[in-house]
């Protein structure tokens, strides 16, 4: 019997009508209604015809999480007073509980993904409503984009509604081509803030890590707000770790402690949106900020933390990273308290702090890996993603590094389009480099093997089953907690995936743009060749647990199979180090493929979080794009270094020295030697380097064609000025031989004839009255002529170069300098008396005439002049 005084209560019942006109006359909408108004339950049954008397549609509801799609599906059934899988059904992966009579089907977002490639009209659905939209998950952006894609290019008459919990709406709706925004007001129970910050700084989220004293902190805050007020409690935290750490802290609390999350089985997820006769604490991640309603909660506890996915797209590292929380998620988690009755909020951090937070989550678009996404794109037709409707463009670097590993594993071809085995591939339901292992790995190990590694792989093990991937396989065949459990679900659905008969590959894909490449790759199966005498149906017999494990690992990560370098460290076919925690049991491994790695920020190499033992040969054939064989001609230690590598990655394998290297690679060592140690490897005498500051004086007071001669216009023009000696060096020593001032002569402008004037427009030195030729320092500012004051008796004005004034160093009859001018002229009127009055004492043998400008110039003593006189 349907409950209508129920439906009825449902504040988004008012806002139907508008949205059942906004279908009819635009087809698209946008339902914009707060958590808790029944957008979720009660919009699929009016437009489906079940609740209302209107026409009947079959209608398909899209949410993010399988939890939220379990839980609204009974929702709806209950509502309708049935069970799930009459009228209303759900599918997620791995569990579909559908009937020959379901109108209304709830499912992930994943799952619809498959679906539209199987099927891009999606025959028979006439409506579907893509929920929590907001959140901006990637899947959700992926299967908004490709329905409004069957509507242009398809079916116009399939309607489309995006419901959202904020009100933020208008870039869906203008997403949607300025589809009808219809809002829902929700009763408002009021929510009362209640800041409670720890007592003592803690320590921000880094990576993975949550400050221990903050969860002690957490925990404290629910005992308080069980003291001091009535209903249960919803405690948001960032992840399963966190749940069961601050579950451990709240033994003795008087209430029931749950735990909600992904992971969760089934029955304790049921249990939470059931209720229960006495008070509850539920410890939750964000999987309740929306989706679900928990009945009896009128106290929220918010640690303020999230999680979010980030990618290392050049070390080929993916992982998600806590974050704080932004200020619509607090809002989000907030109004759970205030659902069904006024309610408050306990937020741990100050209200200071809140203004700092980010008004909205990071789209994951933005932040995630996206070679699922890149192969979803590809084998709708759109490799690009350039002609999606999305509401934010993927980033081109992120883009890249996903149609690398897409080629690389021959899920597209050249072209960037889906080949057929990268077709298969993402109808397994899995990452692309999973369903990479799943598929060569079923052909070297048996089905059954590859698809039980594979399961390990797609969800992360609980850290107590250690790191070693092999151990963890076998603690999870004999386990019994609800991780084994989950396994063994997953193991089952991948295997008859890959047989072909389970639902990965029920249907038939009809293309609306051609997408499938016809390619070797695509036929063969990409980079890795078939085993010799292995078949898909293989059993795998005579392959240890620990070598199909190993395989399959490589398969699905080549890029991080990591050679030892040291006890417990290890180099990564991707250049990156990786490090063993102290007391793995893999530390004195030769080879190792990483399955899970994170690096910490500011952190040189990544630590391992799960791998497996393989050997060289695995790697090898894992890895085998990143074979490289050949010459390697370096600058290293000082000196050109000549050999043959052959390289897995940056793993080298093998090294031999070349006798004979190519001349050309040898040159650009050389080159790249000078770059790095300087010109100074090169023989410089004094009269080289004084040719060079001339150049340089000329170059910056005329100019052209007078040619720079810095150290990097230099060594950006080493094939005009060091051929052919350059092309004759083999080694640094053969660099030191290489007679610097004839090369530079190579630099002069002979051809117009300027080359010529260079001692007039620089001389190398000037005769001064005494007729001395001086030497002229050209290394500074101006030209520099060191010469003893008497040395210049009679010269009144001061020697130009090139219209530059000379910087006169006067000197003592000892050397040393007594004064600096470039004005002569003035020197002699104002200066020389105290020059004249300090050393005449000191150097009376030498003379010191009251007019310098009219004495005599000399190089000599009083005497000796006085002789040759």
């Amino acid at each position: 019997m349907i409950r209508d005084d129920a439906l009825a209560a449902l504040p988004v019942h008012s806002a139907v009508p508008a949205l059942t006109h906004a279908l009819d006359t635009h087809g698209c909408a946008v339902l914009c209604a707060p958590p808790g108004t029944g957008k979720t339950t009660l919009a699929p049954l009016v437009l489906s015809g079940l609740v209302g008397g209107g026409p009947g549609r079959r209608v398909l509801v899209a949410e993010p999480r399988r939890i939220a799609a379990r839980a609204a599906a009974r929702r709806m059934a209950w509502l309708l007073g049935e069970r799930v899988g009459g009228k209303v059904g759900f599918t997620v992966r791995g569990e579909r509980v559908v009937g020959r009579g379901t109108v209304v089907e709830v499912v992930t977002t994943g799952v619809l993904l498959q679906r539209l490639q199987r099927d891009q009209e999606l025959a028979g659905v006439d409506v579907v409503i893509v929920d929590e939209c907001h959140e901006r998950h990637l899947d959700a952006d992926t299967v908004a984009a490709f329905l409004l894609d069957v509507r242009a290019a398809l079916r116009p008459e399939l309607r489309l509604v995006a419901a959202s919990a904020t009100t933020d709406a208008q870039g869906w709706a203008r997403l949607l081509g300025d589809a009808p925004v219809v809002e829902a007001k929700g009763v408002a129970h009021p929510v009362e803030v209640v800041w409670a910050p720890p007592a003592r700084p803690v320590r921000p989220p880094h990576g993975m890590r949550v400050d221990p004293a903050l969860l002690t902190h957490v925990a404290s805050v629910v005992r308080r707000a069980l003291a001091e007020r009535t209903g249960d409690v919803l405690c948001f935290l960032p992840g399963v770790g966190e749940i069961g750490r601050v579950a451990g802290q709240l033994n003795g609390v008087g209430a029931e402690v749950l735990q909600v999350h992904g992971r969760a089985p089934a029955a304790v997820q049921d249990a939470v949106l059931s209720g229960g006769p006495g008070r509850r604490v539920v410890l939750a991640t964000s999987v309740a900020e929306s989706s679900l309603t928990v009945p009896g909660v009128r106290i929220v506890v918010d640690c303020g933390l999230a999680r979010e996915p980030r990618t290392d797209h050049a070390r080929g590292l993916s992982a998600l990273t806590t974050v704080r929380a932004s200020q619509a998620a607090a809002r989000q988690r907030a109004g759970r308290a205030g659902r069904e009755a006024p309610g408050a909020v306990y937020r741990c951090w100050s209200e200071a702090e809140d203004a700092r937070l980010t008004r909205f989550p990071s789209p994951e678009i933005k932040v995630a890996d996206l070679t699922a996404f890149a192969l979803q794109a590809a084998c709708w037709g759109d490799p690009s993603a350039e002609g999606l409707a999305l509401l934010d463009a993927p980033p081109a670097g992120a883009m890249a590094a996903a149609r690398s590993v897409l080629t690389a594993i021959g899920a597209v071809g050249t072209t960037g389009r889906a080949t057929a085995r990268g077709v298969r591939m993402a109808r397994l339901g899995l990452h692309p480099r999973l369903a990479r292992a799943l598929l060569d790995g079923a052909r070297e190990v048996g089905i059954r093997r590859a698809a039980e590694v594979v399961a390990l792989l797609s969800e992360e093990p609980p850290r107590e089953y250690g790191d070693d991937l092999a151990a963890v396989w076998r603690t999870a065949r004999r386990g019994g907690d609800a991780y084994a459990a989950r396994w063994r679900a997953e193991s089952g659905r991948l295997a008859s995936g890959l047989d072909g008969a389970g639902p990965a590959f029920e249907g038939t894909t009809r293309q609306a743009r051609p997408a499938i490449e016809d390619t070797a790759e695509g036929r063969t199966g990409g980079l890795a060749a078939e085993p010799p005498g292995a078949g898909r149906g293989g059993t795998g017999e005579g392959h240890t647990d620990d070598a199909v494990v190993g395989l399959v690992a490589a398969l699905a990560f080549p890029e991080r199979v990591a050679r030892a370098q040291g006890e417990g460290t290890f180099l990564m076919a991707s250049g990156t180090g990786a490090e063993l925690g102290g007391g793995s049991g893999l530390r004195s491994a030769p080879w190792l493929a990483v399955a899970v790695a994170d690096r910490p920020a500011h952190a040189a190499s990544a630590r391992v979080r799960l791998a497996a033992v393989i050997d060289e040969d695995t790697a090898r054939g894992a890895a085998a794009h990143l074979l490289v064989a050949g010459e390697e001609v370096h600058w290293e230690n000082g000196d050109v270094v000549a050999r043959e590598v052959e390289r897995l990655g940056a793993v080298q394998l093998s090294v031999r020295a070349l006798r004979d290297p190519d001349p050309a690679l040898v040159r650009t060592a050389l080159v790249d030697g000078l770059r790095r140690e300087g010109l100074g490897l090169l023989r410089w005498t004094r009269d080289t380097q004084g040719l060079r500051e001339r150049l340089a004086f000329l170059h910056r007071v005329l100019g052209a064609p007078w040619p720079d001669v810095s150290d990097a216009a230099l060594l950006d023009r080493t094939e005009q000025w060091l051929e052919p000696e350059l092309s004759r060096a083999r080694r640094r020593a053969d660099l030191g031989r290489i007679q610097a001032a004839q090369a530079l002569q190579r630099l002069l402008p002979w051809a117009s004839g300027d080359a010529a004037r260079l001692d007039e427009l620089a001389p190398e030195r000037i005769e001064v009255p005494s007729g001395s030729r001086i030497r002229v320092e050209y290394g500074g500012e101006q030209p520099v002529l060191a010469v003893k004051l008497q040395e210049l008796f009679g010269l009144r004005e001061t020697p130009m170069v090139s219209g530059v004034p000379v910087l006169v160093h006067l000197l003592s009859p000892a050397g040393r300098p007594a004064a600096v001018t470039a004005d002569l002229a003035s020197f002699w009127r104002d200066g020389y008396r105290s020059v004249r009055a300090e050393l005449r004492g000191r150097y009376p043998k030498h003379p010191w005439p009251e007019d310098p400008s009219t004495a005599e110039p000399t190089r000599y003593t009083k005497a000796r002049l006085g002789r040759e006189s």
